[in-house]
């Protein structure tokens, strides 16, 4: 039901088709966040039609409003949402982070006060699994801890352990055969620790695994160091999946070093801020130029916004607090990364990635590589 094939390599970087119950997904694949159950802004149709493959869904967020048993009721997030494909579900492990003045840590799990009205909410292991069940994902994850930049060598070692055993949890949890639930690995940017996530994560034998604690306020020269060791040490014949990351330059250094999944909310946040994601860096349509262009955001795009629209309409729409500006960006952001990793795919089959990778480096970067960028291409950073 979870079957994994690669199909081509170049490198390290590998194209390949992920079978899941709503469909085949061709790796490697950005998925779109949709936090509430929906991508902001965007509709399942539309999502459909630029190439979306896989949508996030955030247990925490949906635990909280509506509640997953309203969920359920619709034969899970297929129905509720209308979006037909896979989904993914995070476990609410980011959340610990994320709202860390919010809650509490003990081994049973996380105590939280709701965003929402400030009420306790409390999840475990067993909690996160069963409404992951309930919400319906194709792909689930076991609940764990994402430590903060900067934490403690103790700290992280502490939180790793903690994360093994829930991770034991969250199996023993699971009840539903047509999901498939990954393991996190964890570490921070500690080599060592990293060493010891991998092998006691790689042992339970998951379905997938996801390369946890990344792009959390790192630098890129700590960052990739700990995304390469990761990666080489997961099994080669089983999806890895890099959570949170997803600006284009982290695509295409990540894909080198293996990675098969990506997710971010970056292209909407960044498309409702005004700005269009495209080789040549990002574009603010809130600056005055772009007032005065009649060319679309991209002229290598096929999206709707870049067929239809210029860049001065687009921005006169943001100055004017029109709707559809933040619309038309974010479906062009997420347009972009489609293509970006369609691109990537094409270059891998064709056996010429590094080459590819260094090449699109070179425009957006405008000649001036980042050494982190180039030393995770041509697989140099360790």
């Amino acid at each position: 039901m979870f079957e994994f094939e690669i199909q081509h390599r170049s490198g390290s970087a590998r194209t390949g088709v992920f079978q899941t119950p709503h469909g085949a997904v061709q790796t490697p694949v950005f998925m779109p966040v949709g936090t509430q159950g929906t991508v902001k802004g965007i509709s399942p149709q539309e999502l459909t039609d630029i190439g979306s493959q896989v949508v996030l869904a955030n247990t925490y967020h949906l635990m909280l409003r509506p509640g997953e048993e309203l969920v359920r009721a619709h034969g899970g997030l297929p129905g509720f949402t209308a979006y037909p494909g896979p989904f993914l579900t995070d476990s609410g492990g980011f959340q610990v982070m994320s709202l860390g003045h919010m809650r509490q840590i003990d081994e049973r799990g996380v105590t939280f006060r709701s965003h929402l009205d400030g009420s306790v909410v409390e999840l475990t292991p067993e909690r996160s699994v069963a409404v992951q069940e309930a919400l319906g994902a194709d792909v689930i994850m076991a609940f764990d801890e994402c430590p903060p930049y900067p934490a403690t060598h103790d700290y992280v070692k502490r939180s790793l352990e903690r994360t093994l055993r829930w991770l034991g949890r969250s199996l023993e949890a699971q009840t539903r055969a047509d999901q498939a639930l990954f393991a996190i690995v964890q570490g921070g940017v500690y080599s060592d620790l990293r060493e010891v996530s991998l092998r006691e994560t790689v042992a339970f034998g998951t379905p997938g695994f996801a390369i946890g604690g990344m792009a959390v306020g790192e630098p890129k020269e700590e960052m990739y160091p700990a995304v390469a060791q990761t990666a080489e040490g997961l099994p080669e014949n089983k999806p890895r999946y890099l959570m949170g990351v997803g600006h284009p330059e982290d695509l295409v250094a990540s894909i080198a070093l293996g990675v098969d999944m990506f997710d971010c909310v970056y292209p909407t946040r960044t498309g409702r801020f005004g700005y269009a994601l495209t080789d040549d860096g990002r574009i603010n349509l809130n600056n005055a130029a772009s007032r005065s262009q009649l060319l679309p955001l991209d002229s290598d795009c096929d999206c709707y916004a870049c067929r239809h629209y210029t860049r001065a309409y687009l921005a006169h729409l943001i100055r004017a607090e029109e709707m559809l500006a933040p619309r038309m960006l974010s479906l062009h952001n997420l347009r972009y990364l489609h293509r970006l990793v369609e691109r990537a795919r094409e270059a891998i089959v064709q056996g010429d990635y590094q080459a590819w990778a260094l090449a699109w480096g070179e425009r957006y970067f405008k000649g001036k590589l980042p050494g982190w960028f180039s030393e995770a291409v041509v697989l140099k950073v360790r």
